[in-house]
């Protein structure tokens, strides 16, 4: 309900709407002409006109306004029209001033509290952790943390005019707003592979949320936000229908695809990346597949300016740019950091020009569980290949953790079969390291190096050299079409199987840790429990299954 009053404000003749805290009501009243937020008098105001008169009207039903029809003498008359839609009622004389009242209000996981000024009154609502005083709205705002409300309206007591408690609240979802019961989880799946979760203050949700790994509160969203997985969802649906609350899901709309990347064929003149940054990237000794990267990155950003010269393309111009891969290609938050990187190892590295930071969010990459398959998913796929070479790569991958790139550049001297290890020379990061060789991968690879005799790498291309990365990467598409496996299957999904079936069998994890060539333990945490057991206890998840 809007409350509107006849007042004279800095002499001049202005409606007065008063209305519990609500930002979808504020945002309208902002489109009247003339609207704006008066400070002293801690309402919204609008012209006394029939144009501001009338766009009120247009705005709000009738119903959801109330006229308050107080005679001043310096009040200029209201305008008449046969058809007002506002209500007419007297006003009643015992109503407090605005600025005396105390009004308390709960919206889904905030406390609304709008209270004269008092310093006595501050110190209290300070004492209440993240309590904040919100500038904009002219109103305090507090957590409905557990026993908040309670404090507030003991401390207050019979000054508290108004208590209004929402059973349900609003928030913007996808550009709409949506309502919410406070005993209401919504659970929306986003194309980003995680799990929004939207729901009123609940401890013990809370607390269940915090032991998923890579949780996080989106402040700016109001809602929490963990990785996407069928064990986590059946959890919380599990405890919030046992906590007496009403369960949602659904799924987030996919976001529209973005426009394609310009090609040699798409720009006259198209421009190569220049020499001399790949020179400097093999004087820095980048790996190929960064170095491949950054050439292709920057190739796009001096072709969308073709008709400038390179050195020359300011700083706004970056900022333009990365803008337009976000809002208009729709980049992913990997491809976008690695564009940055790009463009600044020219700038910095090649030109030699002064470390600078483009003012433009570097956004962080959303964190999502890896896809694992289960044991007899992994005997599926394996027995579903032909291709004794095919078998052996994906054999490798799952019996010791590589990845693709480390598979496809595997020398036969770096099989070491008196200790039964596997030298992985210049992995991520150019970091040497050994990982478990299998004996049930030994037989395989013995009928497989009888028939094609490899020279140099364990598996070569038809010309000898190395094998195409995107050869296996469609092979694998294939075989997993074959096997009939449901789930997204790579050549990095057989890596996180080795790693989580290995744990699940009582590896050590910081033996896991190393074979998988990670710098820090947190990453290898995703996958399980730590457990103790020697290296030399170590066994190949392949050797348990009968291939």
């Amino acid at each position: 309900m809007i409350i509107i009053s006849q007042i004279i404000h800095r002499n001049e003749a202005r409606y007065k709407l008063e209305f519990p805290y609500n930002s979808g009501i504020a945002g309208k009243i902002r489109t009247i002409k003339g609207a704006a937020w008066s400070q002293t008098q801690k309402a919204w105001l609008i012209p006394q006109s029939e144009e501001a008169l009338s766009g009120l009207q247009k705005l709000f039903a009738s119903g959801e306004m109330h006229f308050m029809d107080e005679k001043r003498e310096q009040d200029p008359p209201l305008p008449q029209e046969p058809n007002a839609a506002i209500a007419v009622a007297p006003v009643e004389k015992s109503i407090k001033p605005e600025w005396s009242r105390i009004k308390i209000e709960v919206i889904g996981r905030k406390i609304i509290l709008k209270m004269p000024k008092n310093e006595a009154d501050i110190k209290f609502i300070n004492t209440l952790k993240y309590s904040h005083w919100n500038s904009r709205m002219f109103c305090w705002e507090i957590p409905d943390y557990p026993g908040n409300l309670d404090r507030i309206k003991d401390y207050f007591g019979d000054r508290i005019d108004e208590l209004i408690i929402h059973e349900k609240y609003d928030i913007s979802l996808n550009n709409q707003t949506r309502t919410i019961g406070n005993r209401e989880l919504l659970i929306i799946k986003a194309d980003t592979g995680r799990l929004r979760l939207i729901f009123g203050f609940e401890a013990a949700l809370i607390k269940l949320i915090k032991t998923f790994p890579y949780h996080s509160w989106d402040a700016k969203n109001i809602w929490w936000t963990i990785p996407y997985s069928d064990k986590y969802l059946n959890e919380l649906q599990a405890h919030a229908l046992g906590a007496g609350m009403k369960v949602s899901y659904e799924e987030a709309p996919a976001i529209a695809a973005g426009v394609k990347r310009m090609t040699a064929f798409d720009i006259p003149n198209y421009r190569e990346c220049p020499a001399e940054m790949i020179l400097k990237l093999t004087e820095l000794r980048y790996s190929k597949n960064t170095t491949k990267i950054y050439r292709v990155m920057f190739e796009e950003f001096i072709n969308y300016y073709h008709k400038y010269d390179i050195n020359k393309i300011d700083e706004p111009q970056i900022i333009s740019f990365l803008r337009f891969l976000v809002m208009e290609r729709k980049v992913s938050t990997s491809y976008q950091n690695q564009s940055i990187n790009a463009i600044k190892f020219y700038y910095e590295k090649v030109l030699g020009g002064q470390r600078k930071f483009y003012f433009i969010d570097r956004p962080k990459k959303e964190q999502t569980l890896p896809n694992v398959l289960n044991e007899e998913e992994v005997v599926r796929l394996i027995k579903s290949v032909d291709n004794i070479k095919h078998k052996c790569m994906l054999m490798l991958a799952y019996s010791s953790g590589l990845r693709l790139g480390e598979v496809i550049r595997l020398r036969n001297s770096d099989i070491d079969r008196e200790r039964m290890q596997i030298k992985v020379v210049e992995g991520k990061g150019r970091k040497d390291r050994y990982t478990k060789l299998s004996a049930r991968f030994l037989v395989t690879y013995d009928q497989y190096i009888e028939k094609y005799k490899p020279r140099e790498y364990v598996f070569e291309g038809v010309r000898g050299g190395l094998y195409s990365e995107s050869s296996v990467q469609n092979m694998i598409k294939d075989v997993v079409a074959k096997a009939g496996i449901q789930k997204e299957t790579t050549m990095r999904t057989l890596r996180h199987t080795f790693a989580t079936h290995s744990l699940e069998n009582g590896v050590d994890l910081r033996y896991i840790q190393a074979m998988m060539g990670h710098a820090s333990s947190k990453t290898t945490e995703i996958y399980t429990h730590i457990t103790t057991k020697g290296f030399d206890q170590i066994k190949s998840p392949m050797d348990k299954l009968d291939i």
